[in-house]
């Protein structure tokens, strides 16, 4: 196939007459080379043994769906003549399918065919009750209420992908040819989804000229946007489709060139490229069937699209409808990045290795969101990973339509939590998100919540949870506003590359470094520099570098605190000043809390003890709106009066001149009548979060920027 594709006559590939024709130089053949042996340590081929193991093993499949469509038209009592030859067949798409799959870890994306007497209730029942006494089958899974419902399961070694789709034929041959829109008549939205995967991967190969040389350019991107970090569909990137059309559409305009110098056009056309201007491999088709296709022209939803790149197949839809303008600046940003590093590749300047060069996410922004979810066992954790995660897109359009906020930057990477801060939480997983704020322009300090963006994202995450009943004890999101240099808290040194050795100490005795207490968790954060599991005990001897408080286990369940004293040589004059506020609220209207009114007792030691570090007694819930300024003048110098705590560690002098009351960030504690949110920040009654007894914390996040 690749060979007669490369003798063919040149054709026109596309919507438009190709840039050059110009053939490959005897240089290009040596970069290609070159860009061969640099994939070759990531594992991006694979050998001989796997491709015959894999191949064997969707043989295996086919028959193994072949022989249970024959087995159920029996149970149906349908004629003899129809069931010896219903047939029923498995189709193969994405990676695989295009010829790019990876060694070793890469799953396969498979379609199953059948004919009409087959419904989906067989396919998601008996079937997979025929999966389940197979040897060869492990870790079976059915997820029936996906967006396209699959059964995911091992099947001798290989990981499998299994959607299904039903035709309105009585038999599925052995030639049948899925391209042809007929196929679609009479069918259900979700077989259409199914269907349409397969569909999309056979119209991208048959419009690029060149199969050999699109798949190794193909490869080459792929391993590019996974070592840059903007390879996940889920968070708002681009999944694999998305790069196959776009490494298509280069293909269609250099029809000729080899994939060095593929790369290096890929990067410049779209690092230039016209955004929000579709990409499209051919020409929008109608057809008899009328099904809905992406055209702004007639829905408004696409004219939201901000990077639409549409699929080649019918109903040609966008396959980036997740991508935010924050995810789409960030990939234009590393689109430049790739023209420049290819660019000195092609001249001598530099190897392939440097394209290759991972991305440095906790060194590139100096505001950070961690983003926690926590359950108490592995398979309530599992779950609720995958809803979490399948929602963080949501946060992060929440957070760029944010004023004050220009970039939002996901980490698709997931981290295991910190076992010491997380302790009641047995399996927490992590995600970061980088902030890049506008710059203010004046002096005058900007109030930015953050509060309403985040409340929104996590009441949507509850409300999907509890419809699709996985909502269960101990399940929690937290989100924390962090700084970069308090990133080792979370991290271990060996994640957080380039990051300068920070000592830790005493904050009661210099005021500087991290205190960070959570009252579900009773103790201080410990030094990230040590890498932990979060599901192997810790050393809590780092414990002794951080101050501690005590507060009784009933007060931990309601207490929320973090205070960053920065000392003046930490902090320059012009650096931005983050005060942050931050509170529980009282649980959702129709959620019961057993022994609510215990948790909100607050020791009035502690509150007065951090009002007066925060420079502001808070009494009313607005003294917290983001119009509020804190600054040093405001701050409690009185004396300690009957019923407050002397001061112990920190007096209010000394921490206005460690740099606490001038920039570090500062904590506001609620108490019970007070931890009310206002309802200007709570979801509006169309989507209130599900009524249960699961705990559900809040808390408002308010950041003070100077100019």
């Amino acid at each position: 196939s690749t060979s007669r594709q490369q003798n063919q006559p040149q054709g026109h590939y596309g919507l438009t007459s190709p840039i050059s024709l110009a053939p490959p130089s005897d240089k290009d053949h040596i970069h290609t080379q070159k860009l061969i042996e640099a994939m070759k340590p990531f594992g991006v081929f694979e050998d001989q043994e796997e491709l015959y193991h894999r191949t064997t093993v969707l043989g295996k499949l086919n028959n193994f769906v072949r022989e249970w469509i024959s087995e159920l038209a029996e149970s149906k009592n349908l004629p003899p003549s129809i069931t010896e030859q219903v047939g029923g067949k498995i189709f193969t798409f994405g990676s695989y399918r295009l010829g790019v799959h990876t060694k070793g870890s890469s799953d396969i994306d498979a379609l199953c065919v059948a004919p009409s007497h087959v419904e989906r209730s067989d396919f998601f029942q008996s079937f997979f009750e025929k999966l389940k006494n197979q040897e060869e089958v492990k870790n079976l899974r059915a997820i029936e209420d996906a967006y396209v419902p699959v059964i995911k399961f091992e099947f001798d070694g290989i990981e499998i992908d299994l959607v299904f789709a039903k035709l309105s034929l009585p038999t599925v041959s052995d030639d049948l040819d899925l391209r042809d829109d007929s196929c679609l008549k009479s069918l259900d939205i979700r077989c259409i989804r199914s269907l349409n995967g397969s569909r999309v991967t056979d119209e991208i190969l048959r419009l690029v000229p060149n199969l050999e040389n699109f798949r190794l350019t193909l490869r080459a991107v792929k391993l590019w946007a996974k070592r840059r970090g903007v390879y996940s569909n889920i968070m708002g990137f681009l999944g694999g489709v998305s790069w196959a059309m776009l490494v298509a559409r280069i293909c269609q305009l250099y029809p000729n060139a080899l994939a060095s110098t593929l790369v290096n056009k890929f990067f410049l056309i779209f690092s230039k490229w016209d955004w929000p201007k579709p990409v499209l491999l051919k020409r929008l088709e109608e057809s008899f069937l009328n099904l809905p296709v992406w055209d702004p022209r007639v829905n408004p939803s696409d004219r939201y699209h901000v990077m639409p790149i549409i699929t080649p197949a019918y109903p040609q839809q966008n396959s980036t409808y997740n991508v935010s303008v924050s995810t789409r600046a960030v990939m234009v940003e590393e689109f430049q990045r790739g023209l420049e590093v290819t660019d000195e590749i092609l001249k001598g300047k530099s190897d392939w290795s440097k394209l290759f060069e991972p991305l440095n996410f906790f060194q590139k922004y100096k505001h950070y969101i961690v983003l926690t979810a926590s359950a108490f066992t592995e398979e309530h954790h599992l779950n609720w990973i995958g809803l979490v995660e399948s929602k963080i897109r949501v946060l992060v359009g929440n957070l760029e339509r944010n004023e004050f906020i220009t970039i939002a930057h996901v980490q698709p990477q997931s981290f295991p939590g910190n076992e010491v801060l997380y302790k009641q939480s047995r399996y927490v997983s992590m995600w970061f998100l980088g902030l890049v704020f506008k710059k203010a322009e004046s002096a005058v300090k900007t109030n930015v919540d953050l509060t309403h963006g985040i409340q929104s994202f996590t009441d949507t995450v509850y409300r999907q949870a509890s419809a699709l009943n996985i909502l269960k004890e101990g399940m929690k999101i937290e989100a924390t506003y962090v700084k970069r240099k308090q990133l080792h808290y979370f991290l271990p040194a060996g994640t957080l590359q380039k990051r300068k050795k920070q000592r830790v100490s005493d904050i009661s005795q210099n005021n500087s470094g991290l205190q960070c207490k959570r009252s579900s968790l009773g103790e201080s954060c410990s030094d990230g520099s040590k890498d932990r599991d979060s599901r192997t005990p810790s050393n809590s001897s780092s414990l002794n570098k951080i101050s501690k408080l005590d507060i009784s286990t009933a007060e931990t369940e309601r207490l929320f605190l973090i205070s960053w004293p920065n000392s003046k040589s930490q902090v320059s004059p012009t650096e931005m000043e983050a005060t942050v506020a931050l509170r529980t609220s009282g649980p959702p209207i129709g959620c019961t809390i057993p022994g609510y009114n215990t948790v909100c007792q607050l020791r009035t030691c502690f509150v007065q003890e951090q009002h007066k570090l925060s420079g502001t007694l808070i009494t009313d819930p607005k003294s917290a709106s983001p119009k509020q300024h804190y600054s040093p003048s405001s701050r409690v110098s009185r004396p300690p009066t009957a019923g407050e705590c002397p001061q112990k560690a920190i007096d209010g002098e000394k921490a206005r001149r460690g740099g606490l009351a001038q920039g570090g960030l500062k904590a506001g504690l609620i108490t019970d009548v007070e931890q009310r949110l206002s309802s200007k920040e709570l979801p509006d009654s169309s989507s209130p979060v599900p009524t249960n007894s699961i705990r559900i914390i809040k808390r408002s996040i308010k950041l003070t920027l100077n100019g």
